[in-house]
Parts: structure tokens; sequence; C-alpha cells
């Protein structure tokens, strides 16, 4: 059995090289080299063998990730996991310096729905995708600082008497603005943060076009507790179903099962997903809908691979943290270190229905491995994530799991080291049976 600290490390090594949406996709697609798979592109035709081991990128920041399988596909179905690249935070605005009392500030806005208060007084940096004009064209290249670059500093209790009774409020205009550096001159340049990116990439200033920036924390992952019995980093909501997913499809014993594996990870989960390349958008059905082409299937033979399908929808769920007990479903206290946890939301805001419960609960036992039920407050409002959509929009059944950790949504955030081992072989049992 592999050590649950090396895969937890391994996790944290993939979260650290992949501080964007677009980073991480670039991370998958090295994780992917070893194993033979070929990218590609979704212009020309495509030609598939059986047993090939294949990817396929949008814009950059989503990925399905496929094998096909040599079992006949409509009898079969396909297996897929899904889960997205993206976390919530705050990216650069488009005119991203301004000058301020003499000290250059970076604006942002708001990505989905971050804790800003844990945005202060940490080591940021940007790391993210541009766009430039060349020779040949307009073309993109991801760049990243790697240093700490800019940092929002807290006001001083001194001057903020009530912040520890009434929480740290920022207001989202006035407030966010990134402290980059001092300036003695009267006028910003207009090329000025061009010509800062041009320091990180091989772009000249006057030939950028375009940039989408993620503010990042620096601190790399660590573990921490009494025993090294919990970790903590950016980004586990939801590198870390990624990471999980990934390596359970990568095992020799499932590449080889003959069986059509899909991995979809989306970016824009944390903004509804209603994109081009969101989860409620055509990437996956676009996907699915080639493979069974390629694969002969013709009119209602594909309708037939779909009710044979089944779907793991992976985003992180809600540990119970005892120092906050009336936030918590009483009968529902899911713990860390003990388990993937399986989603539940009358209103369907989770796709889990009995039955795929039931599945799921099932690929747990014949692994060995534990299994635990989240249900909301009733009196709280209950997050969703992509399984109701991408369930809707292929009539997929589906699960929605996920491992139990804590302040998600928070800039660094905490998990149990048992529990990725877990997940990884619990979707490991799913892709073989």
């Amino acid at each position: 059995m592999i050590d649950s600290h090396l895969q937890v490390q391994q996790l944290l090594d993939f979260i650290d090289t992949s501080p964007s949406p677009w980073h991480a996709v670039s991370t998958v697609e090295q994780a992917l080299l070893p194993y033979g798979f070929v990218k590609l592109d979704e212009t020309p035709k495509w030609s598939l063998e059986s047993g090939g081991r294949y990817y396929v990128v949008r814009d950059d920041s989503s990925v399905v990730v496929f094998v096909q399988g040599h079992q006949s596909l409509d009898e079969t179905g396909f297996k897929i996991i899904g889960a997205h690249t993206d976390s919530p935070g705050l990216r650069v605005k488009p005119n991203a310096a301004n000058l301020l009392d003499g000290y250059i500030r970076v604006g942002v806005e708001v990505y989905g729905g971050p804790i800003l208060a844990t945005f202060t007084d940490r080591d940021l940096s940007l790391a993210g995708r541009i766009s430039y004009k060349s020779g040949d064209g307009i073309h993109t290249e991801l760049i990243d600082f790697k240093r700490p670059l800019l940092r929002l500093p807290n006001l001083a209790i001194h001057m903020n008497r009530g912040v520890n009774e009434d929480g740290l409020k920022l207001n989202k205009q006035l407030e966010l603005p990134l402290i980059l550096s001092l300036f003695a001159e009267q006028q910003l340049p207009p090329t000025y943060f061009s010509e800062l990116l041009e320091q990180v990439s091989d772009i000249r200033a006057e030939q950028l076009l375009a940039f989408e920036l993620n503010v990042y924390d620096t601190q790399k992952g660590a573990f921490w507790g009494a025993d090294d019995e919990f970790y903590a980093d950016s980004q586990l909501d939801n590198l870390a179903s990624c990471h999980a997913a990934l390596t359970a499809l990568l095992d020799e014993t499932v590449l080889t099962s003959g069986k059509t594996l899909v991995c979809a990870f989306f970016d824009h989960e944390e903004i509804g997903s209603t994109t081009c390349k969101g989860a409620d958008g055509s990437f996956l059905p676009d996907m699915l809908g080639r493979i069974a082409t390629i694969s002969g299937l013709q009119g209602e033979d594909y309708q037939r691979a779909l009710t044979q399908s089944f779907m793991i929808s992976a985003d992180m769920a809600h540990a119970y943290q005892p120092n906050f007990p009336m936030f918590y479903e009483p009968d529902h206290k899911v713990l860390v270190n003990k388990g993937p946890v399986i989603k539940v939301n009358a209103n369907r805001r989770y796709a889990s229905d009995s039955l795929s419960e039931a599945m799921f609960a099932g690929w747990c036992e014949r692994a060995g491995v534990p299994y635990q039920k989240y249900s909301h407050r009733s009196d709280l409002p209950c997050g969703s994530t992509i399984g109701p959509m991408t369930s809707a929009k292929l009539g997929l059944r589906t699960v929605d799991v996920g491992n139990p950790m804590w302040a998600m949504h928070s800039i660094r955030e905490s998990a149990g080291v048992l529990d990725h081992g877990y997940m990884i072989d619990a979707f490991k049992c799913f892709f073989q049976y």
C-alpha cells in the first residue's frame, strides 16, 4: 500500500506547480507524458485506436483525458470522473496598475466566492496566461512570477477596533487593490504593467495584447498536526479531486482494464460553469459524442451508451469543525481522515440519488475504504457543483462526492492525510469494475 504521506506530498507538489487553472492543465499534461497519452486537437478529424490514450485541452484551462476501451461502448458505457481546475480568489483587472499617494497598486476583481479576509497579510504573487502578437498571428504563454510580489496589508486594530467582534469586512472596490511598489513620479507610465510582465516572459511589452492573471499565495503546501495527520495548501478545492482522479486513472491496472475511461477537469465551476469550457458548456458532450462516433456508434447507440455510463462528480466536502458546531447538521457531521463523503441534497443541489449513492458505497467497500454521507443544515443555503448540470445535460447517472476539508474557499485550506489515499483507491475501484 502506498504511504499516505507520499500521496499527499505528490498532491502538494501538484498544487504548488499549478498556481492558476492554466497551469493546472499544463501540470496534468506533464503527468500524462510518461504514460503515452497523445494530445488531440479539436479541429482535424480523429483516428482512435482500441486501448489508445488521449487528451484534449480546450482554451488552456479545461482538459478531457480518456482511454479508448476495447469493450463494446454501447454495452459498457463511459466511466467518467469530473472535477474542476479553478478556485475562488482574485483576478487582475485589464488596466492593472494605478498610482495613489505614491503607491503603485494592482486592481483586482473577485472571482467566485473567496473568503476575502484570508488574502490579507499573505505573500501574494501572480500567475496565468498572456496573449501576444507575433509575425504569424496571436499566441499565448503561461507566466508565473514565482516570488512574493504583492500584499494586502491589514488595517491596524488601533484603527479598526471592532475587527475581532465584527469580523474583517473589505470593500471590494476600494480596499482590495494590492500594493505592488513605491513610485516617486507624479504619473505612472501607461506601459508600466506590460513591462513588468515582460520581465517574466519572452514577450516584449509592445507585443502584449491581453492577459488573465490569478492572484495566488506563494506559501507552499505543508503537513501539520501532532502526527502530521493533516495538510494545508491553497486550491484544495478542487485540485485535490483532480489529482486523485488523475492518479487513479494512471494506475496500470486501470489503464489496461479495457473500459472507456474519462477524466474531465473543467474551468469556471466557481462562477457557474456556463462557458465554452465549463461543465455546463459543450466540452464534455462534444468529447463523448466524438468518441462514440469514431467507435462506430450510430443513431440511438450513443444514447444506449449513455444509459450504461456513470459519472462521479468530485468536489471537496465540508468537514465538521468542532469550534463551530452550530453550522453543521447534527446527524451528518463528516470528519477528516474518515473517508470520502457522499453528498446528498433533496433539492438536487447535488446529483446523488439512492442508487448512485449505493453504487459509490459499493466501490468504497470493495476497495476497503470507509465512507461518509453529508447533508447540509436545512436553515442554510446549500452549495452546488458540476454534478447536477452534467447529469442533466447528458442523462448520466451521477453521484456527488468529495473529501472532507476545513476552510473551503480560504486562501489556505486544510484536510486529512488519510482521505486523499482513500479517494484514490475508491476511484481506482470505480474505473476497474
